[in-house]
């Protein structure tokens, strides 16, 4: 009986252990091309908006039929609206040379303009690529710059099937929408 419950406890522990290692994935900014004749010198990300399934932290990817579903026990290493923000933040400070910063703005002088970003879908398509849409508004708060609203509609491929692929496209177009952000400014 002891070597019963020796074992279960064993295998409870080594259950726990294997459901809190739970692969998490990066949403990293990947380095572009600089911009030139930048009108702004500094630019405030607002926290991208996402929609629900894409604000969680598990990874989805689409399967047979359409539906979303969570990849198996990956996840996102840090709140996804965060680590888009964060990534657009540095894909744009790496283009333009700007001052870019995370809201709220760290600094007493305001930004000359302010970058809000509305995602509609993120997500790896069933058919190999990544869907990333939505639209950017660019505000200028002193009125320094032209104020407009954008569409977007970025598909990267996804090499193969699994999180660590989904990962990668996304930084991609995340890069790719930052290169355009910071062509239209």
């Amino acid at each position: 009986m002891k070597k019963l419950f020796a074992f279960l406890c064993l295998a409870t522990a080594l259950t726990a252990c294997s459901e809190s290692n739970d692969a998490r994935y990066l949403i990293a900014a990947t380095p572009g091309e600089p911009v030139k004749n930048l009108s702004s010198r500094s630019i405030e990300v607002r926290l991208v908006s996402l929609p629900t399934y894409a604000s969680a932290s598990e990874i989805v990817s689409e399967g047979e039929g359409g539906a979303l579903f969570n990849e198996d026990r990956a996840q996102w290493a840090d709140d996804p609206a965060r680590g888009m923000s964060v990534a657009l933040a540095r894909g744009l400070s790496d283009r333009t040379g700007a001052a870019v910063a995370v809201e709220p703005w760290p600094l007493n002088t305001p930004a000359d303009v302010r970058l809000d970003v509305r995602v509609d879908q993120s997500y790896a398509r069933a058919d190999g690529v990544f869907e990333f849409s939505g639209q950017y508004a660019v505000s200028s708060p002193e009125g320094r710059v032209r104020e407009f609203v954008k569409r977007f509609k970025i598909e990267t491929p996804v090499a193969e099937p699994g999180p660590a692929a989904s990962a990668r496209a996304l930084s991609a177009a995340l890069a790719e929408l930052s290169r355009q952000v910071a062509s239209s400014m």
